[in-house]
C-alpha cells in the first residue's frame, strides 16, 4: 500500500518526483485550490495559464500533468480537478479531496514519492487530512498475489501542513492510515482466487489480522459448529469438501466502555448457487461473497488499532455454497442455532442461513447492537445500483446513525424500510420460516428474514453490500476495479461516533 506522512515543507522545496495540487472551476474557468500559492509564485504567477493551455478545466477527479523545467526541486507537476469552487466562505467537501487525491494517485502509477497541498484547501483542518490520507493511500492501492511482475503504484506521499505535530492533525493522519490498511486488508481479502481463500483460510485470515491488533480470535470448527446446533452454516457448508468454520473476534475497551457492539459478516467463500446453480456469467465474481466477513475482520482490527471505548465483536460465518450428492436440497428443512427451523426453497438464497446462526450466537449475550454486514441479495442491485449499499433496522435511531456515519466517511447508503407485510410471503407450510418470500421486495424480505433472528430488546441494523463490495467497472476516485472494502469505513466510523 502507498505509505503516506506528513510533512511541513513548502510545497516549491520539498523533494519529490512529482507535486500535486488541486484546480477547481470557477466561474469564469479554471482557478487554483488554495496550498499552490509557493508553487505558482515559483512559476512567475503563469501556473494557472499553464495548465488552462493544455486543457485544465477543474472538472472532478480530472487530471493534467505539466513540466516545472527547474522552476521547483519536483521534475513535474499535476492538478486535479475539484469540481465548482465553493463560494465565498465556503469550504470543499472532504469526499471531494478524498476521491481526487485518488484519482490523482492513479493517474501518477509509477512515481516513487509524490508530494501534495490538498490538504490545505480549507486551512489544514484535520478532516481533510485523514480525507486526503485515506483518498491517497487507497487510490494507490494494488492487488498483486497472482501478479508475475508488480503492477505500477505510487511508493509513497507527503502531505503538506502547516503544523504536522498538532496534536489533532497527528491523530487524523493515524487514524487515516488504519482505516486505509484496514480497507485494503479487506480488498486483499475479497480479490483472492476462492481455491485459495476456502472458509478455513477466511477464518484463519480473520485471527491473523485481529490477534496482531490485540483481540482475541476464536474459530469453531466443523465438529464444534455441530455440538452448538449450527443448522443454517453447516447445511450451506455440507455440499462443499471444504468444511465451514464460525470466527469470533473480541476487542475489549475495559471497564470505560460506552456499549457493546457485535458486528456479524457473512463470508461465503464462493457461491455457486448450490443446487440451484448461477449462469456461467454471475458466477464469476461470487469470489467476492465474503465481502461481509472481510468487512468485519478489516474494521475490527482498525477499530483493535484505534481503540475507542466500544466494546465490539466481530462474527464471521464462513462456508462455501457448492453443488454436490451432498449439498441441500430445495424443501430440506435446517434447524438453526437457537431451535428455530427453516425451510429451504432456494439453495441460492444461502447467505441469510449461515447470517441467522451467527446473530443468533450474537444475540446470546444481549448486546447492545448488533449490527450485520453482508452481500445478500441481488434486489439490492436492482434498487440501489452498483455504489450504494442499503441499511434496514429494527431502530429509526440506529438507521440513521449509520447513514450519517456513511456520510462522514465517504461511503455512499440508503435507508430502506423494512415493511410488515412483506413478512406473511416467508411464511413456510412445513418450518417456522422459509428462507425466500416475495421475489418483489427481495431485498426486503432477506431483511426481514434476519430480523427474526434478532433477540427482543437489543438494537439490530442490516447493511446489504452486493453491488458496492465489488466493483466489476473501471477504476474510479480512490476505488479500484474488483474488491473494494465497502462498509468498513462505515462502521469504523459509526463504532468511534458510538464512543463520543
Amino acid at each position: 500500500m502507498t505509505a503516506v506522512t506528513l510533512t511541513k515543507t513548502t510545497m516549491s522545496d520539498v523533494k519529490a518526483d512529482a507535486l500535486l495540487i488541486g484546480v477547481a472551476q470557477g466561474a469564469n474557468g479554471p482557478v487554483l485550490a488554495p496550498g499552490a500559492a509557493d508553487i505558482d509564485k515559483a512559476f512567475k504567477k503563469k501556473l494557472l495559464a499553464a495548465l488552462a493551455t493544455l486543457g485544465a478545466t477543474g472538472k472532478a477527479e480530472e487530471t493534467v500533468k505539466i513540466a516545472t523545467l527547474g522552476a521547483t526541486t519536483s521534475p513535474q507537476l499535476m492538478a486535479v480537478g475539484l469540481g465548482p469552487a465553493p463560494a465565498k466562505g465556503g469550504q470543499y467537501d472532504t469526499e471531494t479531496l478524498r476521491r481526487a487525491a485518488g484519482a490523482a494517485m492513479r493517474a501518477l502509477a509509477g512515481t516513487n514519492r509524490v508530494a501534495t497541498s490538498l490538504a490545505q484547501v480549507n486551512g489544514g483542518r484535520p478532516e481533510d487530512v485523514l480525507a486526503v490520507t485515506e483518498g491517497a493511500a487507497l487510490g494507490g492501492y494494488v492487488f498483486t498475489k497472482y501478479r508475475s511482475t508488480t503492477p505500477k503504484s505510487v511508493a509513497a506521499v507527503v502531505i503538506a501542513v502547516d503544523s504536522p505535530r498538532d496534536k489533532a492533525v497527528k491523530a487524523a493522519h493515524q487514524r487515516g492510515v488504519a482505516v486505509a490498511e484496514a480497507v485494503a486488508l479487506a480488498r486483499d481479502l475479497v480479490n483472492t482466487a476462492p481455491a485459495d481463500l476456502g472458509p478455513a483460510e477466511l477464518a484463519q485470515a480473520a485471527v491473523d489480522a485481529c490477534r496482531e491488533a490485540g483481540c482475541d480470535v476464536e474459530v469453531l470448527d466443523e465438529k464444534a459448529l455441530k455440538r452448538g446446533g449450527y443448522g443454517g452454516i453447516l447445511g450451506v457448508g455440507q455440499g462443499s469438501a471444504r468444511p465451514p468454520r464460525l470466527a469470533k473476534i473480541t476487542y475489549s475497551a475495559g471497564r470505560g466502555a460506552k456499549a457493546t457492539v457485535h458486528l456479524v459478516g457473512k463470508g461465503i467463500t464462493f457461491d455457486s448457487g448450490g443446487l440451484a446453480l448461477k449462469p456461467a456469467q454471475s458466477m464469476e465474481w461470487m469470489k467476492s461473497d465474503m465481502g461481509g466477513a472481510a468487512a468485519v475482520i478489516a474494521a475490527m482490527r482498525a477499530i483493535a488499532t484505534l481503540k475507542p471505548d466500544v466494546n465490539v465483536v466481530g462474527w464471521t460465518a464462513c462456508a462455501e455454497n457448492m453443488p454436490s450428492g451432498t449439498a441441500i436440497r430445495p424443501s430440506d428443512v435446517l434447524t438453526m442455532r437457537g431451535g428455530k427451523t427453516v425451510e429451504v426453497l432456494n439453495p441460492d438464497a444461502e447467505g441469510r442461513l449461515v447470517m441467522a446462526d451467527a446473530i443468533v450466537t450474537a444475540g446470546e449475550s444481549k448486546p447492545d447492537y448488533i449490527l450485520d454486514i453482508a452481500t445478500l441479495t441481488g434486489a439490492q442491485l436492482v434498487a440501489l445500483g452498483s455504489r450504494v449499499f442499503a441499511v434496514m433496522a429494527n431502530d429509526d435511531d440506529l438507521r440513521g446513525a449509520l447513514i450519517d456515519a456513511s456520510a462522514s466517511a465517504g461511503e455512499q447508503a440508503w435507508p430502506m424500510p423494512l415493511p410488515a407485510e412483506l413478512r406473511k410471503s416467508l411464511d413456510s407450510d412445513v418450518a417456522d420460516i422459509a428462507n425466500v418470500g416475495d421475489r418483489n421486495g427481495g431485498m426486503l424480505t432477506a431483511g426481514l428474514f434476519l430480523k427474526e433472528f434478532v433477540p427482543d430488546g437489543v438494537r439490530w441494523a442490516h447493511l446489504d453490500i452486493a453491488g458496492p463490495a465489488f466493483n466489476q467497472g473501471e477504476p474510479h476516485g480512490y476505488t479500484p476495479k474488483g474488491g473494494t472494502g465497502s462498509a468498513v469505513r462505515t462502521l469504523v466510523e459509526w463504532v468511534t461516533q458510538l464512543a463520543g
